[in-house]
């Protein structure tokens, strides 16, 4: 049996590696024993039983419980409980997701073993170093024995930084293999599509009408914590929602909400509060968020997630942040930079009113990326193994 260990920190990546855990269970239980490490990087009280109840997902094995804290604080302790749990379960591979700080902790600890590291998300590039996540999925990246990219524009970045389209098994650290494999989250949002049909009230419950709201998230701390940004995009969402009389709904984490007390002027607020098209409400879940997806007239984010997602549903977005790593979906006009300008807010919404958009080809694969992973480890794992006899 071929040991796995997926290290997560977030509740997205957990989501990300339930597709890993489900293919698994599905096509090659009697190939893998598959454990899942949670270093417990986030506090998210929507991770209770129903969470992994209602998505059919395992719990994790370990949870390190490392908490919140500074950079270097919080990748320490992280480094040193995996550590700690790879010298006790001696894994064939670490599969590490996406550019959290349990990221690169993960690839360091295991490099630093000798333990072949798995990067999924791999070559997505913002190429914006001030962003944390993009030192994590550098770092990660160049650590790594294979490399999974959602998407050919990341295969094209690895290139560009020395990585070969032609290496050759053995796999290794010195001699790593990139694969253009789709994205996970393009097989979750296929296979909860369906549950959340049956399962997801969230629409009822709210009286929102399909394709009559807008579908909002705020949460980078880039955004939240700078008075001058937030009041931007809250001046756009009013300015929104009177002119074009549509609800704009916003599931906002509480941390946001707060900030927006302290950080929005009382005026705005105030109007904020009593702009019956806006809807603030507590976060939601996983298939409830899937359901307000698959619904809305447009989303607008600043999530690298939400952002995937609108496109996997053929919904326009509009991005508040000045990059993005998903760059097709900007290419392909479905999606818009706005940063936090009001203005560029305004004018990709009215841009958006005005035109059908329907270019949304599948640069996220087709929906079997979690299998092939699997097969490609099978395969690196049977070479190795028939080198050393």
């Amino acid at each position: 049996m071929i040991r796995l260990l997926s290290v997560v920190g977030a509740r997205p990546q957990i989501i990300k590696a339930a597709a890993l855990s489900r293919a698994i269970r599905q096509h090659f239980s009697d190939t893998f024993n598959d454990y899942i490490l949670h270093t417990g990087q986030h506090y998210d009280r929507n991770m209770s039983q129903i969470f992994f109840d209602e998505l059919n997902i395992p719990q994790p094995d370990i949870n390190l419980g490392i908490g919140s804290g500074t950079h270097g604080h919080q990748t320490a302790g992280m480094i040193e409980g995996i550590e700690k749990i790879l010298l006790e379960l001696s894994p064939d591979f670490v599969i590490l997701y996406g550019d959290t700080n349990s990221t690169l902790a993960g690839a360091l600890a295991a490099a630093k073993l000798g333990i072949d590291v798995i990067h999924i998300e791999a070559g997505l590039r913002s190429f914006n170093k001030k962003m944390p996540e993009e030192i994590n999925r550098i770092a990660c990246d160049h650590v790594s024995t294979l490399l999974f990219s959602p998407t050919l524009t990341g295969i094209n970045n690895l290139v560009r930084e020395g990585f070969s389209r032609q290496s050759k098994p053995p796999y290794t650290i010195d001699n790593p293999a990139i694969f253009h494999c789709g994205d996970v989250m393009y097989d979750n949002s296929l296979y909860f599509s369906a549950l959340a049909e049956s399962r997801s009230g969230i629409l009822i419950m709210h009286k929102l009408v399909s394709g009559h709201y807008i579908l909002g998230t705020i949460h980078r701390d880039s955004n939240t914590d700078d008075p001058s940004r937030l009041t931007s995009i809250f001046e756009a969402f009013q300015a929104i929602a009177e002119m074009h009389k549509i609800t704009i709904f916003l599931p906002l984490h509480p941390r946001t909400k707060k900030l927006m007390k302290k950080n929005l002027p009382a005026s705005l607020l105030t109007a904020i509060q009593k702009n019956s098209y806006i809807k603030i409400v507590e976060p939601v879940s996983f298939l409830d968020m899937i359901q307000l997806e698959k619904n809305a007239r447009l989303i607008i984010t600043d999530s690298g997630g939400v952002q995937k997602e609108a496109y996997f549903f053929k919904k326009p977005s509009i991005v508040l942040r000045p990059q993005t790593e998903w760059t097709e979906i900007i290419e392909n006009g479905a999606a818009i930079l706005a940063d936090t300008d009001g203005s560029k807010i305004k004018n990709a919404f009215e841009y958006f009113e005005n035109q059908i958009t329907n270019n949304f080809p599948p640069v996220f694969g087709d929906g079997n990326a979690a299998n092939f992973i699997c097969e490609k480890i099978i395969e690196t794992f049977n070479y190795k193994n028939t080198q050393k006899k």
